[in-house]
């Protein structure tokens, strides 16, 4: 894990983030929040999270976005948008997050608690190769890399769900994956 030295360093870090939240749609919009709390107050996440969105905007102003990153924060996020939706200020909150992983990912800035930064991690794989989530793929690999001793006491209940036929064992790959892959290659490429 990257960690932030210098208070220079910190400002680098916010004025690259607040450079990429302008090229998003209405990005420019956080800067004319007034930390009214309805984005917090909208978020289904917002009571386990280190920093809310409008704890976001005040690390923001006070160049310390770097606490943020390393918070459990951004991969709370449920990208449910209501957040978004009930801003008064109309700022996109949920693509702020989205800007805020990326900006993570790219500086090699993980979080404290990786649970978030890993259930990720394995969904984004498991999309690449299939197109399609896979529950079961999805939390086996994830108990891998967490801690494979709390999957057995989560398999009374996935034995219940695979008995009633709501839980695949098999992942299924959509078709033309081969296209999805060449777009996912061709967006990493143009980042």
């Amino acid at each position: 894990m990257r960690v932030i030295e210098s208070v220079e360093e910190g400002r680098k870090l916010t004025q690259r983030f607040l450079e990429e939240v302008m090229l998003i749609p209405d990005g420019y919009k956080v800067m004319s929040c007034i930390q009214c709390g309805t984005c917090s107050a909208s978020c289904p996440s917002a009571y386990a999270m280190d920093y809310t969105p409008r704890q976001i905007v005040a690390a923001l102003r006070a160049d310390i976005i770097h606490e943020v990153l390393v918070s459990n924060s951004v991969w709370l996020c449920a990208s449910c948008y209501s957040c978004t939706v009930r801003c008064p200020a109309g700022i996109p909150w949920t693509d702020i997050m989205y800007q805020l992983k990326r900006l993570g990912e790219d500086e090699g800035i993980i979080p404290r608690v990786k649970k978030g930064h890993e259930l990720a991690t394995v969904f984004n794989s498991i999309i690449d190769k299939y197109g399609r989530s896979s529950e079961f793929k999805l939390m086996f690999k994830f108990y891998l890399r967490t801690g494979l001793f709390k999957a057995l006491g989560q398999l009374g209940f996935a034995s219940k769900l695979i008995f009633k036929g709501r839980l695949g064992l098999v992942s299924h790959k959509i078709k033309g994956i081969s296209g999805l892959q060449k777009m996912m290659v061709a967006m990493e490429e143009g980042k």
